[in-house]
């Protein structure tokens, strides 16, 4: 038996990108975790650290219902997936590896955006007295 899940609370630090594949539409994005600074009891501080995650986002249900319209940058998101780890080959002929998160779960934490519904005109026009 085996298990891979990952469980991340961060906020998005850039802009999703998009792009579309033999297998359908692709976002991807990076996500800032932060472990706060501290003491510990002996007196000695632990600063603050941050972890970067490249995310990844499959089908175009979540990224045209979610991706698209309310994930920007600095957005804090909720994310369940999995990792996952790949090689690919750099420009300049030697390997690359990078390390990803592909997502299964995914959920706003920042309130959405209100929609504002735009006055509606008057039936007639008002009357004016001359």
């Amino acid at each position: 038996m085996s298990l891979n899940k990952i469980f991340l609370i961060g906020n998005v630090g850039k802009e999703p990108e998009f792009r579309t594949t033999q297998s359908g539409e692709i976002a991807s994005f990076s996500l800032a975790t932060t472990d706060r600074a501290y003491t510990t009891s002996k007196g000695v501080q632990v600063p603050e650290r941050t972890t970067w995650h490249n995310i990844i986002v499959f089908g175009d249900g979540l990224i045209n219902k979610l991706v698209r319209p309310y994930i920007h940058k600095g957005t804090k998101l909720y994310i369940e997936g999995k990792q996952s780890n790949r090689t690919y080959d750099k420009s300049d002929g030697t390997k690359g590896f990078t390390s990803e998160v592909i997502v299964n779960d995914l959920q706003l934490l920042d309130s959405k955006p209100q929609q504002v519904e735009a006055p509606q005109p008057p039936a007639h026009a008002p009357y004016a007295p001359c």
